[in-house]
């Protein structure tokens, strides 16, 4: 692996042949700085950047600003939006693999209350592939109360779905972690944050310096970068039909991107649809048991079965929520180019979050690649910014 980078800005290692992808994140940086810290859509403010092969750190690079007036570090975490639901999809995943939960089984199975309005036949891989009708809460829900992971739950449970469970994909956009919650507190009796922990505890240890946390402990708050709203205009809500589920879940409740997102109740709460915080090097490391087969180091995670239960296509076309073309294995997205069209096509599924972070993983060339910014944009699927980035280390795969 190369030394240290010297482009003004940009901190850590690529290995040769990367260097693309280094100058790239160099580029971003000059012009987030160019544009200033909260104007303009172009380029980055702070953000990191990793890729892992055949189980090697090829790329780990950061830089810019995680607050005005403070560096971006080794160790900065920031929010990652939707990459979280990778985390819960992959934590319910392995214990699937062991045994403690059935993929084609009712919810009920294990939540009994979800059986209500109609829900009894509702299966896990519903849940996992946004296909359970349950894009967001039917009844009106505070701030605070969406942070009341029993009570936003149980809200879940006793409602009806939008749709037919089963019969097209709604993107289950901030209730995806309240539901794989539930569902595991059900049938383990834990938090899934909790379980996540346990679960990666083993690869997010050591001098690699690598995390993904679902709540950020109070001692850690301080290494948290800020996020920076989005310019406004990105959405043509105009273009929405009037019943459209899209604002009806952005709405319920709303966000407040650049304030509450950036406190402590927040943070330290685990959204497990939304709000994990990490750097690109920790969400590598966990999704590259996805890429390299279910073993990493010596340590197996998922068997070769269940990794081929991810490609499982659940629901393909456009959805009820997104307005846009997608295709949902069990946990992921598969490539979909009409939406993303960045993403490599082969054995390869991958998530992205709201502003433009995203994860790919490729079980054809054993790799995993992430991107980690705090200057969001107007990125649902896909945007410039972050299609540039994963084009970028694709070609210098090949």
């Amino acid at each position: 692996m190369s030394g240290p980078t010297t482009l003004p800005g940009v901190e850590g290692h690529c290995a040769p042949g990367f260097e693309p992808l280094r100058d790239l994140l160099a580029a971003n940086l000059a012009a987030g700085e160019a544009t200033g810290a909260t104007t303009g859509s172009d380029g980055d403010v702070g953000a990191s950047l990793a890729l892992i092969r055949d189980g090697e750190l090829l790329v780990d690079l950061w830089g810019g600003q995680a607050r005005p007036g403070t560096p971006w570090q080794r160790d900065t975490i920031v929010q990652v939006w939707s990459v979280t639901k990778t985390m819960a999809a992959l934590t319910v995943l392995v214990l699937a693999d062991r045994g403690e939960l059935d993929l084609d089984a009712p919810v009920a199975r294990y939540w009994p209350e979800f059986a209500s309005q109609g829900k009894d036949a509702v299966l896990v891989r519903h849940l996992l592939a946004h296909t359970s009708g349950l894009a967001g809460w039917t009844e009106q829900l505070s701030f605070e109360e969406l942070l009341d992971l029993p009570h936003a739950n149980a809200l879940l449970a006793a409602q009806a779905p939008w749709w037919e469970p089963g019969t097209a994909s709604g993107y289950h956009m901030v209730c995806y972690g309240h539901l794989l919650d539930g569902l595991v507190r059900g049938a383990t009796g834990a938090p899934l944050a909790e379980l996540f922990a346990e679960l990666f505890a083993e690869l997010l240890a050591g001098p690699l310096g690598a995390e993904v946390h679902l709540g950020v402990p109070e001692a850690e708050l301080g290494r948290c970068a800020d996020l920076i709203p989005a310019p406004p205009g990105g959405i043509d809500f105009s273009a929405l039909p009037p019943d459209n589920l899209l604002i009806r879940t952005l709405v319920n409740p709303v966000l407040d991107i650049g304030g509450a997102c950036n406190q402590a109740p927040w943070r330290t709460t685990s959204v497990a649809g939304a709000n994990g915080h990490a750097n690109a090097r920790g969400v590598a490391r966990v999704q590259s048991v996805v890429s390299h087969g279910g073993e990493v180091d010596g340590v197996r995670y998922l068997s070769p079965g269940t990794i081929e239960r991810i490609f499982e296509l659940q629901a393909e076309g456009v959805d009820h929520v997104l307005y846009s073309p997608t295709r949902w294995g069990i946990g992921y997205s598969l490539p979909v180019s009409a939406s993303a069209p960045a993403v490599p096509e082969g054995r390869v599924c991958w998530w992205t979050g709201y502003g433009g972070s995203i994860v790919v993983n490729d079980l054809d060339r054993r790799v995993t690649f992430a991107y980690t910014p705090n200057k969001l944009d107007a990125h649902l699927m896909s945007s410039p910014r972050t299609d540039a980035y994963v084009r970028t280390a694709w070609e210098c795969l090949a």
